[in-house]
């Protein structure tokens, strides 16, 4: 499952090992991907590699929980630098629509594993959806500031937008579908943030 716990610092060949895997696999894919092509690659002997990941399924899961730590960063920063209700989320919304028209931009990564390790029973799809209840979870906390009452719905519609255009932004104009995910978050905000007005007026 996604671990929040600070580890141990890892050694350079376990850190090159896995940055080369992150790039590799975010690109193309994590089937098509063999072992000896990441060995070779991050310039590492077969022995290092097994040494820091036992199986290839050690290495997927060493990168979904960087990306993981990446996008509960982005999470963090948001609350940290966002006071009212609705700034923390339109920030994170902000940061997703900006990694949609980033350079290389291949979808979501959770998404992508999803689709190529479907058995619900395999230690990799087990950690994409631990990272996804992470976020429904977070993002149901902070949907929870603006109204209460609709917070489960609410955060649900933030994350099927952040699907949708996770998956159109690789697809059709980035642009586009990033200026429609960003109205459709401040459209669920809006509307939210007026029943929470009409209440309290009430």
């Amino acid at each position: 499952m996604a671990s929040d716990e600070p580890t141990a610092r890892p050694s350079e060949a376990r850190s090159k090992l896995l940055r080369t895997a992150t790039r590799i696999f975010y690109a193309e894919g994590i089937h098509s991907v063999g072992v000896d092509r990441i060995i070779a690659e991050a310039k590492v002997t077969r022995a290092t590699f097994y040494r820091h990941f036992p199986s290839k399924d050690d290495l997927i899961l060493a990168y979904l929980r960087e990306v993981h730590q990446l996008e509960r960063g982005m999470v963090n920063e948001a609350l940290a630098a966002n006071r009212s209700p609705v700034d923390p989320l339109l920030a994170i919304a902000g940061s997703i629509a900006q990694n949609i028209q980033s350079p290389g931009f291949r979808g979501c990564a959770f998404l992508n594993a999803a689709a190529e390790y479907p058995d619900t029973n395999h230690p990799v799809h087990q950690e994409l959806m631990a990272h996804r209840q992470w976020f429904l979870d977070t993002i149901t906390m902070l949907m929870a500031r603006v109204h209460e009452e609709t917070a489960d719905p609410a955060a649900r519609h933030f994350v099927m937008l952040r699907d949708g255009a996770m998956a159109a932004g690789c697809l059709s104009d980035a642009t586009l579908v990033s200026e429609t995910f960003l109205r459709g978050v401040e459209g669920l905000l809006r509307i939210n943030s007026e029943r929470q007005s009409a209440e309290s007026a009430g």
